[in-house]
């Protein structure tokens, strides 16, 4: 199975962490294309990286290696809205003929499926795009007061946040009374602490990389199952799946 990775082109995260969680999944690869994104704001120039256009090309580029689904590794749909990223899986699923996830839809139906309403919110952003996903995440049920975001907008920048820091700021969040925590960047130190978290918390920690991987294999019509590890994530089922009980 070959899954595409739609990834913001200055993001130095997703790439390995994606890569150490497939290392015990035979079978399964990654592969990757690039579009501009440089920072995360609610200026004209930040929202302008999300167009469409571009994001449809490397979609097409990647459908050239005959990938089993495309998955848009990133955020975005987060402030911008689920629609966003629900038009654009239906455009890539137009232009290429194969299946589409993102890390935001995958966020919601995670969520859905295990019941999560209150959200512990960690990103790097800034407070006015903090403030957006907050308020289109309600509007979806989903409760994020309880929130840590560290102030940055650009996007290179998120990967130079320190572990230690993207933990403190899950356990901020947990301490408030939430179902999950969730890291809201695919470019942010969060994919290899889920596990220690989980234990030391004992409740889902969603991580923004993880979660993108888990959508783009159920999407290619497979079983995250096969990711080893002990994420709860992994171990989440779809709801006509009758082997185990949906939940986290």
């Amino acid at each position: 199975m070959r899954l595409g990775m739609l990834t913001p082109s200055s993001n130095t995260r997703l790439e390995p962490a994606t890569a150490a969680l497939l290392r015990d999944a035979p079978g399964i690869t990654a592969h990757f294309s690039r579009f501009r994104v440089t920072e995360i704001t609610l200026s004209a120039a930040g929202l302008g990286q999300f167009d469409e256009a571009p994001i449809v090309d490397a979609a097409a580029l990647l459908a050239d290696a005959k990938v089993d689904a495309i998955a848009w590794n990133g955020t975005s749909a987060a402030w911008l809205g689920f629609a966003r990223d629900e038009a654009l899986c239906a455009r890539i699923a137009q232009v290429t003929g194969i299946p589409a996830a993102t890390a935001v839809l995958g966020f919601r139906e995670a969520f859905n499926r295990a019941g999560i309403r209150r959200v512990g919110l960690v990103t790097p952003y800034t407070g006015d795009v903090q403030a957006k996903i907050q308020a289109n995440w309600a509007a979806a049920g989903f409760d994020c007061a309880a929130e840590r975001h560290c102030g940055l907008s650009d996007n290179f920048s998120f990967s130079e946040v320190p572990e230690a820091e993207v933990a403190a700021m899950a356990r901020a969040v947990a301490a408030e009374g939430v179902d999950a925590v969730a890291v809201v960047c695919t470019n942010m130190a969060g994919t290899a602490l889920v596990e220690d978290l989980e234990a030391e918390l004992g409740i889902p920690v969603l991580d923004s990389i993880a979660v993108t991987l888990w959508a783009a294999i159920e999407a290619a019509g497979a079983d995250p199952g096969r990711i080893a590890g002990g994420s709860r994530l992994f171990r989440l089922r779809a709801p006509d799946r009758s082997d185990r009980a949906p939940g986290l």
